[in-house]
This record gives C-alpha cells, sequence and structure tokens, in this order.
C-alpha cells in the first residue's frame, strides 16, 4: 500500500511529520509537501513559474520530497513524478497548525490537497489540530488520527473525502469523534494600511471569524464540546434547488 501524505505548512512543520509517522504504521508513506507555508491559498495551481522537485532522503522509511508550488501543485506532481503516473492508494493531508472548520475549508490548503486526491479518485482525508503554533502539541489527537485512518481503509471506498479537526485540549478532556456538517461563518476582515520605509502604501488584512450557525450539530458545535469533528465534503457545488427553481426561469 503506498500512502501520499501532503500539507499547506511545509514538509518541515511538526504536524506533517506527526501524520506521515501515524500513516506508515499501514502501508509505505511519501511526503511531498512544500518547502515553505502555503496556508491560506486554497486550491491555487501553479501555472506560470516552474515548479521543482526535490527529493529530500528517507527518515525511519518515510520518503520526503519538498515542491515550491502549492499543495494542489505537490497531489499533481506527486502523483506524474513520485508515482509515474500511477495514484496512491491513500491520501492524507495535515496534520494543519490550526483550524479548518466551518467556512476555512474555502481558504485551506490542507483542504485542497485532500479534494485533489478525492477528484482523482483517491480516498482522502484532511487532518487539522485548532493550534497555529508551530510548537504545538499533536500527541493527545495520534490515537484518533489513526483510528480516522484505520476506519477509512476498512470502508474500502473510493469516494472517501473527509475533513477531521481536533480541539486544542488534553488527551483526557477529548470525547470522541463526531460525524457533522459545517457550521455557517465568514471572515470580516479589514484592510489595515501601513506604510513601508520608503513611504509606500501596503495592507495587511486583520478581522474576526463571524459564526452565523448557533445550531448543535456543527463542526464548530462539537468541537467547542471537546468532540473531534468529521465531516464528509464533496466537490460538487451545485445548488439543485436553485437549478430547479431557474429551469422555470428559463
Amino acid at each position: 500500500m503506498r500512502i501520499l501524505v501532503v500539507n499547506d505548512d511545509g514538509y518541515f512543520a511538526p504536524g506533517i511529520r506527526h501524520l506521515a509517522k501515524v500513516a506508515s504504521k499501514f502501508g509505505e508513506v511519501f511526503v511531498v509537501a512544500p518547502d515553505a507555508p502555503r496556508s491560506g491559498q486554497g486550491h491555487a495551481v501553479t501555472l506560470v513559474t516552474p515548479l521543482r522537485l526535490h527529493e529530500l532522503g528517507t527518515e525511519e522509511g518515510i520518503h520526503y520530497y519538498s515542491c515550491n508550488g502549492t499543495p494542489a501543485d505537490c497531489v499533481k506532481l506527486a502523483v506524474k513524478v513520485v508515482f509515474g503516473g500511477d495514484h496512491p492508494d491513500y491520501l492524507f493531508s495535515g496534520i494543519n497548525h490550526g483550524s479548518n472548520a466551518s467556512s476555512n475549508i474555502v481558504y485551506s490548503g490542507t483542504v485542497a490537497g485532500l479534494i485533489e486526491g478525492a477528484l482523482a479518485g483517491v480516498p482522502s482525508v484532511a487532518f487539522s489540530l485548532m493550534d497555529h503554533s508551530l510548537q504545538a502539541d499533536f500527541e493527545p489527537v495520534l490515537d484518533y488520527v489513526e483510528e480516522v485512518i484505520r476506519k477509512c481503509i476498512e470502508t474500502g471506498r473510493k469516494d472517501i473525502c473527509w475533513s477531521v479537526n481536533f480541539p486544542k485540549l488534553p488527551k483526557t478532556a477529548l470525547k470522541g469523534i463526531k460525524v457533522c456538517r459545517v457550521a455557517k461563518a465568514y471572515w470580516d476582515e479589514d484592510a489595515v494600511e501601513r506604510v513601508d520605509p520608503a513611504g509606500r502604501k501596503y495592507y495587511w488584512l486583520e478581522g474576526d471569524f463571524i459564526r452565523k450557525d448557533d445550531a448543535p450539530d456543527t463542526d464548530l458545535a462539537y468541537t467547542d464540546q471537546g468532540y473531534v469533528s468529521l465531516t464528509p465534503l464533496h466537490f460538487d457545488w451545485t445548488d439543485y434547488a436553485e437549478m430547479e427553481r431557474l429551469k422555470g426561469l428559463f
């Protein structure tokens, strides 16, 4: 079994090292990850800059590669170059340093890696810890990572596209896994104007995460309560109800 592990924080991030080690219990692991942080780049792909892939070597049986592109680029190069045109048996993305619950999935490079794999028919799971620190403690969630990977493999399904979020809690405080939907929320941002040393204006986006959903069955609600959230995703963005309404207008 060949397993591809990607992320958006970079090949050196502690989160991807932990995920690769857990995944290596199930098969041969190939890490193909950005050579620098690519958070918030969503499903971007590189079209006007040469892509470079560097083989970094093997550690504890895990093969490491870095790429100067986005997470989606990493998946594409892994399939075409590392796997020689074949697809891996499974793809696992993360463990991200930070939440990818709710509307964060729209911006997330971690989730983009997940979806790129699923688009190709590879069973894929993204993992995220709600702690942005590079010193984040991943030990409390590793048993859950292993459980989810095992369940993913045991199903035998090819259409798996799961996003998993872990609250930042000690292991004893985690209550289990809840399967749920994404909460409705958005980022309300301001373009803060600043001036560089040369006197030129630049802008920094700062803002607040606004929750619009108080329902008890969402990823944000369950992680607030100490549960691990697991949300099945799909990439068919069609609004079927609106499609039927529009058929009556046109």
